[in-house]
C-alpha cells in the first residue's frame, strides 16, 4: 500500500486513511455509536411524525492548534452578560463555507467562561439565541454529540 495508491488527493495522509478505511469496509460493516452520520440519522428519524430532536450539537476544532474552539457572547437583554460555550448548532453555511452558529447552553450551567469542554455541563444543552459567525475553512475537524432536542 503506498501513499495515493487508489487515491489522489495530493495528501498522504488523506490517501492512506481512505485506502485503510476501504479496506475495512470490505472486511466488516462500518458502523460506529456516535458519529456525525449517525447524530444525522437520528435527528432526521425513520418515521413521518419525526422524533422530537432538532439539533446536532457540535464541537469544532480550529486548524492551526488542534485545539477546541470556543466562542463568546452576550445575552442581547444585558451586554455585560457575556458567556462562552464550546458546543454549537449549526443555523446556515453558505457557499464560501461562512457559517452562523449558535451557542448552545446547560441553563443550569454557572460557569460562563469554561477552560474546555469537559468543564461544561452539557446534561441539558440548550439554544441560547446567541450566534456567531465563522469561517468553517479555519477548522480542521468536526465532533458531533447524539442528537437533542434544544428547544
Amino acid at each position: 500500500m503506498g501513499c495515493g495508491k487508489y487515491h489522489e488527493t495530493g495528501n498522504c495522509v488523506c490517501d492512506i486513511l481512505k485506502e485503510i478505511a476501504n479496506a475495512q469496509n470490505d472486511v466488516v460493516e462500518n458502523c460506529c455509536t456516535t458519529s456525525c452520520e449517525k447524530s444525522i440519522n437520528d435527528l432526521l428519524g425513520d418515521t413521518d411524525q419525526g422524533n422530537g430532536l432538532d439539533t446536532v450539537p457540535v464541537i469544532l476544532y480550529c486548524e492551526d492548534n488542534c485545539e477546541p474552539f470556543k466562542g463568546f457572547g452576550a445575552n442581547p437583554d444585558n451586554i455585560g452578560d457575556m458567556m462562552a460555550s464550546f458546543y454549537f448548532r449549526v443555523k446556515r453555511v453558505d457557499d464560501d463555507c461562512c457559517a452562523v452558529v449558535e451557542l448552545l447552553r446547560d441553563p443550569g450551567d454557572t460557569s460562563r467562561n469554561p477552560d474546555n469542554p469537559v468543564d461544561q455541563d452539557t446534561s441539558n444543552l440548550r439554544a441560547t439565541g446567541i450566534c456567531i459567525t465563522v469561517d468553517s475553512n479555519c477548522f480542521c475537524h468536526v465532533t458531533c454529540l447524539p442528537a437533542i432536542n434544544a428547544f
